[in-house]
């Protein structure tokens, strides 16, 4: 693609970087093949490649952004189903990226949108406020009708009928491994809305590593990687949270040192291992490029680990596997957790489309419920129709997405390889007996 910037706007890094990823894209539009608000709404601007049209003519243009391409530009998940499609190696994450910042910094959103966003960014971070929220949101549920906004109706319904006990074990501290020699040093990610709305995953990912031989740390000032506020192009608080993070990490790394950074939430994992990218001008440019250098999936160490025998009760549970966005597209992580569920004696099965997005993309299901409500349902159907025992996921956000809206238990895959590896059971799969949907709401 041919591109018009002059000198002066080059000067600027983010927009040289949207100069590079423009002038790689050829137009071919094989990415409307697997971008999920082209297949739910059938228009060409809600399309990667109509969406880089708008970009570059917003950017190059220095134009204050209009509420049409706003609008589009907001319609995108950033599931970057397009990257792993493109044939040309366009990095439209970057490009959408740059693009919210800009029209965070030069648009005037209408009054209910800014007092949305501001909100979300101000509690999802930070999960006391999001549990105290969640609260305020089950009191508010019984006149959930009576509310006009479908925004505010959709984070009604998306609250947890109970939430969990706060864990101790998300605290600042170290957990020793459970046998000798010890094989690795590790930070865990602990995240920020996974600590308020699943305090099982954690627990579960310390108990399966320390069992293997890893000492499992949880750094001292590491919270939110960013991505929340990141994605709604609030450029500033989401690299505050990131520098909090690169501070913690490179302060164990100085220390007793750390083999890797262990993610168990994959849309965290793709932001931190963007942190090069987002400091390559920063003076935390070499600390950054270090923890994103350790940052790994739970999937991506486990491999390097040798799971004992899995325990019968695992054998032959029927798993449906949903792949994440941003573990299968933003990280290209795809066969690890199938893997890993499949050694462990799980008997492990793929939707159709396994390639398309849930709808919960971060704020997405919150703040664009319709398109997200339908990406839901047609998730939830190709998942159900494998009439699986269990489903599993990589990832907090799509784990409530699919959750409210199906009957079957919805657990994370580390669960699984924790229980099978001699944990115990997780608690969403219940006691054996009965209905074991403690933690969703009813769809």
């Amino acid at each position: 693609m041919q591109t018009q910037f002059t000198p002066e706007q080059l000067q600027d890094p983010g927009t040289e970087r949207a100069n590079e990823i423009l002038r790689a894209c050829v137009h071919c539009g094989f990415c409307t093949a697997t971008c999920p608000t082209y297949q739910v709404l059938g228009d060409e601007l809600d399309s990667p490649r109509g969406r880089i049209y708008l970009i570059k003519d917003m950017l190059e243009n220095d134009r204050t952004p209009d509420a049409k391409t706003v609008q589009h530009v907001d319609r995108c998940l950033s599931c970057l189903a397009c990257m792993t499609t493109c044939p040309s190696g366009v990095h439209y994450m970057h490009l959408v990226d740059h693009a919210r910042a800009y029209i965070e910094q030069n648009y005037r959103r209408p009054l209910s949108d800014r007092a949305l966003r501001a909100v979300l960014a101000w509690v999802l971070p930070h999960p006391m406020r999001f549990r105290l929220a969640l609260l305020g949101a089950r009191i508010a549920r019984p006149v959930r009708r009576m509310i006009p906004d479908a925004r505010v109706r959709a984070m009604l319904d998306m609250a947890p009928r109970r939430l969990p006990p706060v864990s101790r074990n998300d605290d600042p501290q170290s957990f020793a491994p459970r046998q000798a020699p010890r094989r690795m040093r590790v930070a865990l990610m602990t995240g920020c809305a996974q600590k308020a709305l699943n305090t099982d995953i954690n627990d579960a990912t310390i108990r399966l590593l320390t069992r293997l031989g890893c000492e499992v740390v949880v750094a001292r000032g590491a919270g939110c990687c960013g991505a929340l506020t990141h994605h709604m192009g609030k450029e500033a608080q989401a690299h505050a949270s990131a520098a909090a993070n690169i501070r913690a990490w490179t302060a164990e790394i100085a220390g007793d040192g750390l083999d890797a950074i262990v993610i168990n939430t994959s849309g965290c994992g793709t932001t931190v291992k963007d942190y090069g990218h987002m400091f390559r001008n920063d003076p935390l440019a070499e600390q950054a490029q270090a923890v994103a250098d350790r940052a790994m999936d739970i999937t991506e160490l486990l491999t390097r680990l040798d799971l004992p025998p899995p325990r019968p009760e695992a054998a032959g549970m029927r798993v449906a596997y949903h792949a994440a966005c941003s573990l299968q597209h933003g990280q290209k992580v795809t066969q690890a957790p199938k893997d890993l569920l499949a050694r462990a004696g799980f008997a492990v099965m793929v939707p159709a489309d396994a390639h398309l997005c849930c709808g919960s993309a971060g704020t997405y299901n919150l703040m664009q419920p319709e398109i997200s409500g339908q990406l839901k349902a047609r998730k939830v159907n190709t998942l159900e129709a494998l009439t699986p025992d269990v489903i599993a996921a990589g990832n907090i956000g799509c784990m409530m997405q699919i959750g409210s809206g199906t009957g079957v238990p919805v657990v994370h895959s580390v669960e699984l390889l924790d229980w099978a590896s001699g944990g115990p059971r997780p608690p969403a799969l219940g006691n054996g007996e009965g209905d074991a949907r403690e933690f969703w709401p009813a769809p």
